[in-house]
């Protein structure tokens, strides 16, 4: 169905004419001091009749009329929002960066009967059925970010692959560098360091913020001025990473020219 029909059946479900939505956008528009939101009778008659597709402010104008779900008026029009994280791994930056996190995620709802939680298993035999997670592993929470490990980003490999997206909790913002035993417990921070971002070993040397990568990344050593030059943005609770590195062999030459961590230690 046409998303002009189902516009038109939307506002006819609830008794309105052409006249009384753009009197309520007005209304909305001046809430909200933005004439965008405006939704003019003949732009409303191209909407509904002639495909035309509206603007984001008329797309927010007509879900908060029609008491629509923005996301499926965008649904309507074949722009799956909710697809946005996954379709924007399959063009991974070569820079160390934040990145909105994903929707939702398809997480397990019914395991088989033989599943055994403590032997390891091939996950995706053993699932009955998937649903999906709203609000994927944040699960609404605003101390939590993501960030992403550039393909130019070596300095933890290989403990911390490029390509990685990281989880961060935002709420630990003090770098501790004590009470750990092995390279495994070492806690890892994602730090902003102005010109772009860090994400590793991290420790403090008087004023200065220093970045110790990882030994076998045979990067060099960085530092800043601390807080002036970095700012901690949060502490690495979660990874998910890929370990075949698809992108390895075609980027290899261009990691060796641009990135910084392409610096090697003597």
């Amino acid at each position: 169905m046409l998303p002009g029909l189902r516009l038109r059946q939307a506002r006819e479900r609830l008794g309105y004419t052409y006249r009384d939505v753009e009197r309520i956008s007005y209304e909305l528009a001046s809430r909200r001091s933005r004439p965008e939101f405006i939704l003019h009778i003949s732009r409303l008659a191209d909407i509904e009749n002639h495909s035309v597709v509206p603007g984001l402010h008329k797309l927010y104008a007509l879900a908060v009329v029609y008491h629509l779900d923005p996301l499926d008026i965008f649904r309507w029009y074949d722009v799956p929002l909710e697809d946005c994280f996954v379709d924007g791994t399959s063009f991974p930056p070569m820079q160390t960066h934040l990145a909105a996190p994903p929707a939702s995620l398809k997480v397990p709802v019914r395991f088989d009967p033989a599943f055994d939680p403590e032997r390891t298993e091939f996950l995706s035999r053993m699932v009955e059925r998937w649903g999906k997670l709203d609000g994927a592993l944040t699960n609404g929470n605003r101390r939590h970010s993501y960030g992403y490990v550039g393909l130019n980003d070596r300095r933890m490999s290989p403990l911390l692959r490029p390509g990685s997206v990281v989880l961060v909790d935002t709420s630990a913002r003090s770098i501790q560098d004590s009470d750990w035993s092995t390279e495994f417990d070492r806690p890892m921070y994602f730090v902003d360091v102005r010109d772009g971002y860090r994400c590793g070993w991290f420790h403090c040397e008087g004023a200065q913020l220093v970045m110790q990568p990882h030994p076998l990344s045979r990067c060099v050593p960085e530092s800043w001025r601390w807080p002036e030059d970095a700012e901690v943005v949060g502490r690495i609770i979660g990874v998910v990473t890929r370990l075949d590195e698809p992108w390895n062999s075609q980027n290899a030459e261009s990691r060796e020219v641009r990135g910084d961590s392409s610096k090697k230690a003597p």
